[in-house]
């Protein structure tokens, strides 16, 4: 049996330990640039065998939530070279999250109060982050307006800068954000992609732009760099379709031949229960498909783990466990996994916005 702690290999990416800290939204990047705190907050979590960061845009228009960071602009890659380097010197890996929120977002955070964009113009059911006078807070959604299919490469070609831009700026890889109700999630699933052109209708249509993103940036940065979040029955940000499972097999069956370096699979809802009623799920089909279409990626398993269950999914066969919230308040959670110690809890009036309350000041174990 595989254990937590022992090292492993996703793709290119060797790793001290089958640990993964999971991207998680924090709005603490002013202007979109990752500063100071964030340089620290990583650091402090570098013991992971992998680090995740938080969704990071890979434009302007893929921004949908005030202070979160960016990947491209000048001044961004700058901050997240002083990150990777921190995780660097204590030991870490860290790739991050590419991320278009699509019609997750609001005219007040795109270009010149423009509507959001989306496969459809489907209002999406949830709440973004803003901040007015200094105070953050959660608003509606703006509503979207739709692709033109001439847009949809020029979107390809920003997921492609965007993983250059993160290998120039320190970053041991990246993972396309193709989960939780944004835009690569749109285009897979009929609640929010009613199309009638070839990214519309079919399943092979609605997985054709997910594809061609995960094709762009594995021929620009190596497939062994390269891992996808996926997210199949998760009702976040309003996101449905009515039979995920021939779906999501289909689209790995396409992405087996690349040898990306791992598939993060959410199971259930996201930051919820492990299982939803009205949207049964088969996980070890999937992967099974997946193994069966040659794919030879890592296992990466998320939601609600904790030591017992991480044990009990690595016999199943998972090759990493990503754990996010925990991430949050033990900053060294590796070591308490190790010796099971308990788990201090998130204080969620501190979750999004604000300084280093509730980021970087979690005490860790006494050495």
């Amino acid at each position: 049996m595989s254990s937590l702690f022992e090292p492993t290999h996703a793709g290119s990416l060797a790793l001290a330990n089958r640990i993964v800290m999971a991207p998680l939204t924090r709005n603490r990047s002013p202007r979109a640039v990752p500063g100071p705190l964030a340089v620290e907050y990583y650091r402090q979590r570098a013991s992971a065998g992998l680090i995740v960061s938080e969704g990071t845009a890979i434009s302007q228009q893929g921004q949908g939530y005030a202070d979160v960071p960016g990947l491209y602009a000048p001044e961004q890659l700058e901050g997240w070279r002083k990150v990777t380097a921190a995780v660097h010197a204590a030991g870490g890996k860290i790739v991050t999250q590419l991320w278009h929120v699509g019609r997750v977002s609001h005219t007040e955070l795109q270009a010149d109060g423009q509507a959001p964009v989306a496969p459809s113009a489907i209002p999406a059911a949830t709440k973004t982050y803003l901040i007015r006078n200094g105070q953050g807070g959660f608003e509606a959604t703006s509503t979207p307006r739709a692709l033109a299919a001439e847009e949809l490469p020029g979107i390809v070609d920003d997921f492609r800068k965007a993983a250059r831009a993160a290998l120039d700026s320190g970053f041991d890889g990246v993972e396309i954000h193709g989960a939780n109700g944004y835009l690569l999630d749109q285009f897979m699933k009929l609640g929010a992609n009613h199309r009638t052109d070839h990214y519309g209708g079919s399943i092979a249509n609605r997985i054709r732009f997910p594809l061609e993103v995960v094709r762009a940036v594995a021929a620009e940065i190596g497939a062994g760099r390269v891992g996808l979040r996926i997210s199949p029955v998760t009702p976040a940000n309003g996101i449905s379709d009515p039979d995920p499972q021939p779906l999501f097999e289909a689209l790995l069956a396409e992405l087996a031949p690349l040898g990306l370096a791992y598939i993060h699979v959410i199971e259930g809802a996201t930051g919820g229960p492990r299982e939803i009623d009205d949207r049964p799920f088969d996980y070890r089909k999937l992967k099974a498909a997946y193994r069966a279409a040659g794919g030879k990626a890592a296992w990466m398993v998320n939601n609600g783990y904790d030591r017992h269950l991480a044990d009990e999914a690595l016999a199943d066969g998972a090759d990493l466990v990503a754990f996010g919230r925990p991430f949050i308040a033990n900053p060294d959670l590796v070591r308490r996994l190790r010796e099971r110690a308990p788990l201090q809890v998130p204080d969620r009036a501190t979750m999004y916005g604000g300084g280093a309350e509730g980021y970087t000041d979690y005490p860790t174990l006494p050495a």
